[in-house]
């Protein structure tokens, strides 16, 4: 919120590009596996959807894990190149190799507990490199910016290019696995698979090098391990937040996971017809992604998200009434393209806020430590939104071998897809109720914070001397 406590601060264009281009590419491999990795398993290859479900569950308790471990272990990294340059550059091979290992079984697909041990497998692999690399590119607008005016910025410069980043994430699976009935491994979809993980991987590690970070950080004596997790559960504002988040991930996890079976089945589209919903809501993330900043600037975080989320409820309630028919649902897409242009910008700048308001507390940087805490509450929402959506399919008598489906299960598609999300949102937004990082008061601690950082810097560059670094 603009106030006369606010300081200006400015990025540098190259910084900014590079972010952009880490952050797109990051996002298409880590969004393709976790939006098309159910309806791959499930539908094309025939894995049963309550194992489906059951390794998703599994798999949510390996988060309680990793996600936290990693998270310390980055915010305690000492390097020439930062705490956060050397997991995201050599991270990004590891990064792609597992992305296209998600696509390709490495098992007999006809043995369905030897696929079902492979898919939990491959989750819990590509999920450790998405914690190492992808958690850093969520959380570098809290190190490269602190003014939320210029982390919103930021973030617009991520999502103007990363549009051509929602194209190939959500687009180029749906029109790839949806509108035929062929089933097995196809080889021209596992061929763009093994093209896009090489591509972004590379993307992520040449824009490493142009990333921004705090290097000061690096001589903070670090928290021990238990007081590090203690210190995160007693920051309310970060629990109010990841509260709402969690209500969010599901609403949204359901959508993308659902949308191909609501191509698929409800609508029953083929050809290019089939990327048309997802490109309508592409294209409002794009078009309203400047007007997005601009509020903030005006109203803040804490409004604009909410009103985002009151605008998302409305569209699923709407979307569940008119959803059956192609012309109406556009409508319905275009102001849940409008309510994810506001979340996707929006959800990093808040959790940057309460690492900054962490820092006023402990005098410590975090960000990854915080982060591997967001996962921790948050990620599992992934693993209860695919099995929430499975179960409510199959209640409903989803039949997987099945082309045209009941009335019955398609019921189910429509209320998976619509109105448990719609549920979600409007609860995410009535926690939002009580965050607290808000107003006039919080920019003046920013601008305390602002000061604090000079005094780091300087006792950084008085350290550098003494090691004969510069």
């Amino acid at each position: 919120m603009s106030s006369e406590f606010e300081f200006k601060e400015v990025l540098s264009r190259k910084s900014k590009v590079a972010y952009g281009s880490a952050n797109t590419a990051g996002n298409i491999l880590s969004g393709m596996v976790f939006s098309a990795i159910t309806f791959y398993y499930h539908i094309k290859i025939g894995l049963d959807a309550q194992l489906i479900g059951i390794a998703w569950l599994i798999f949510a308790f390996w988060n309680a894990f990793n996600d936290p471990l990693f998270g310390y272990i980055e915010d305690r990294t000492k390097s020439d190149l930062g705490r956060r340059t050397p997991y995201v550059r050599y991270g990004a091979p590891v990064f792609g190799l597992l992305f296209i290992l998600c696509w390709i079984p490495l098992v007999d697909i006809s043995n369905e507990f030897a696929l079902f041990l492979y898919f939990l497998f491959i989750l819990f692999a590509f999920d450790t490199i998405f914690t190492i690399v992808v958690l850093i590119l969520y959380v570098l607008p809290a190190e490269m910016a602190l003014t939320s005016k210029e982390r919103a910025n930021l973030m617009v410069y991520a999502i103007l290019i990363g549009a051509l980043g929602y194209v190939v994430t959500y687009i180029v699976p749906v029109l790839l696995l949806t509108g035929n009935e062929s089933t097995g491994l196809d080889p021209t979809f596992i061929s763009v698979m093994i093209i896009i993980g090489i591509a972004c991987s590379l993307i992520i590690f040449i824009s490493s090098y142009f990333l921004k970070e705090y290097k000061f950080a690096q001589i903070e004596e670090p928290l021990g391990p238990v007081k590090a997790v203690k210190e995160c559960f007693k920051n309310k504002p970060f629990l109010t937040f990841e509260i709402a988040a969690f209500c969010g991930t599901i609403a949204t996890t359901i959508l993308t996971t659902a949308m191909f079976y609501y191509i698929d089945y409800v609508l029953d589209l083929e050809g290019v017809m089939t990327i048309v919903p997802i490109l309508t809501v592409i294209l409002m993330v794009f078009i309203f992604a400047y007007a997005v900043s601009k509020l903030v600037e005006k109203k803040g975080l804490k409004k604009v998200l909410i009103s985002g989320q009151i605008i998302a409820g409305i569209a699923f309630i709407l979307f569940f009434f008119f959803g059956w028919n192609f012309v109406a649902a556009i409508f319905c897409f275009i102001l849940l393209g409008i309510a994810l242009s506001i979340s996707t910008i929006l959800a990093p700048l808040l959790l940057a806020d309460t690492i900054d308001f962490d820092e006023t507390r402990t005098n410590k940087r975090r960000e990854t430590t915080y982060t591997g805490i967001e996962a921790l509450i948050n990620k599992p929402a992934i693993s209860i939104a695919n099995w929430l959506f499975l179960f409510v399919i199959s209640l409903y008598g989803f039949q997987e071998a099945a082309k045209n489906q009941s009335e019955s299960a398609i019921m189910g598609i429509m209320i998976g897809i619509a109105l448990i999300p719609a549920i979600f949102v409007f609860l995410s937004a009535l926690i939002m109720k009580f965050y607290t990082l808000d107003g006039p008061e919080w920019a003046e601690q920013k601008l305390k914070l602002q000061r604090v950082h000079e005094e780091k810097e300087k006792e950084y560059i008085k350290y550098l001397k003494e090691q004969g670094k510069i």
